[in-house]
């Protein structure tokens, strides 16, 4: 993905991209008085190695279980499904991920496309809630830059971004408020933050 939207980036555009296919759609993303704010926890926990085939293994499980070739054909009903052949814990718990994170991510495009950004910030939160508690791939340094972002008047949203187990949260934020999110996150996170203000912008190309 962070291949994909280097080249297909377009200035004032989200981009919706489908895996299954490989295509994608841009999403308009303009408004002046809402920017995107890039928190760096600066800590990386070394799990990545080992976590990531055990969640995509588990995934597997679950489309296997299902009959699905892959979980992108599931639906709620199938998960409860899998709970009640008493499939293991983790196993349901990746699926309702998946399957949760696949509709929030097409909400989230509608959303946008109705510049209701309120909707998006919303689901932003839902999303670092269920990559936190289902496929727990954050950490608590993470999870305190999403509480202390949001316990700012003009933030819309915030969660993880990347690979997980460290690194970065993504903001959804009014301009005017950046600034009382980074005082109030340097002043209450323990560690180092580095913040990184953005807007879409084009993808790479030849100068």
């Amino acid at each position: 993905m962070d291949q994909f939207i280097s080249v297909m980036g377009k200035k004032d555009n989200a981009l919706l991209i489908d895996c299954r296919n490989y295509t994608s759609t841009l999403v308009p993303f303009t408004n002046p008085d809402i920017v995107i704010l890039i928190t760096n926890s600066n800590v990386k926990h070394q799990l990545t190695g080992s976590e990531y085939p055990t969640r995509r293994k588990q995934c597997q499980t679950a489309a296997l279980l299902l009959n699905k070739t892959s979980l992108r054909d599931a639906t709620v009903k199938d998960i409860e499904h899998l709970k009640l052949i008493n499939a293991n814990e983790d196993v349901v718990k990746r699926a309702r991920h998946v399957v949760g994170e696949i509709d929030r991510t097409v909400k989230a495009a509608e959303a946008l496309k109705q510049k209701d950004f309120r909707t998006f910030g919303e689901l932003m939160v839902e999303s670092h809630v269920s990559l936190k508690n289902d496929f727990e791939v954050s950490c608590p340094e993470i999870d305190c830059l999403v509480e202390l972002a949001l316990q700012v008047q003009g933030v819309l949203g915030s969660r993880i971004t990347g690979g997980g187990f460290g690194g970065c949260t993504v903001t959804l934020v009014e301009s005017r408020a950046v600034d009382r999110v980074i005082n109030n996150i340097t002043n209450n996170y323990s560690g180092q933050p580095t913040f990184y203000i953005c807007t879409p912008g084009d993808g790479a190309k030849i100068l």
